[in-house]
């Protein structure tokens, strides 16, 4: 694959940059909230010890960015590009979470919309893992015109192997 996956995407609402480790307490202040993660595969990530764990594995991703919204240049969560598999010209996005105050402004998908129309330059397929229990992602995956494929269990760094549910998006479905 001759893409970038750590560079600087934007549109005119929100700013991707990678993830760096200077990052940590922005982003931290972005997800304390418990309501954050009360429905996503780790309830407890708004602990500051257990987000650590959480911002160690984005990094070492190298896939991971801070979202900022650009009228107040806040970093108000996180998402991430994984898990490319040549052989099928795929990529994974997920990971992703935002502060509760952009719940139901555009936000999600103003972020994949940019994130898609960047990597759709590359691959033929997105895969997108959701917590089996994240009803409000899954509602948001497939306002995006996803299908669900597939249940899995996946093993986030650091943490318990979770039930996810796959779903797919290919390049002709998104242009």
């Amino acid at each position: 694959m001759n893409c970038n996956i750590q560079l600087i995407i934007e549109n005119t609402k929100v700013r991707l940059v990678p993830l760096v480790e200077e990052d940590f307490e922005d982003l931290y202040e972005a997800a304390a909230d418990p309501l954050i993660w009360e429905q996503h595969p780790n309830k407890d990530r708004w602990k500051r010890d257990v987000f650590k764990t959480f911002f160690e594995g984005a990094l070492k991703s190298k896939g991971a960015y801070k979202i900022i919204d650009k009228t107040t240049n806040k970093v108000i969560g996180s998402t991430r590009f994984y898990d490319y598999n040549e052989q099928d010209q795929s990529m994974l996005i997920g990971y992703t979470f935002y502060a509760k105050k952009y719940w139901g402004t555009g936000t999600n998908l103003e972020v994949k919309k940019i994130m898609l129309d960047y990597i759709f330059q590359f691959v033929s397929v997105v895969y997108f893992h959701i917590g089996a229990e994240n009803r409000r992602s899954q509602l948001a995956i497939i306002k995006l015109g996803t299908t669900k494929i597939a249940e899995q269990v996946v093993t986030y760094f650091g943490e318990q192997p979770k039930l996810n549910y796959v779903y797919r998006l290919n390049k002709q479905e998104w242009f």
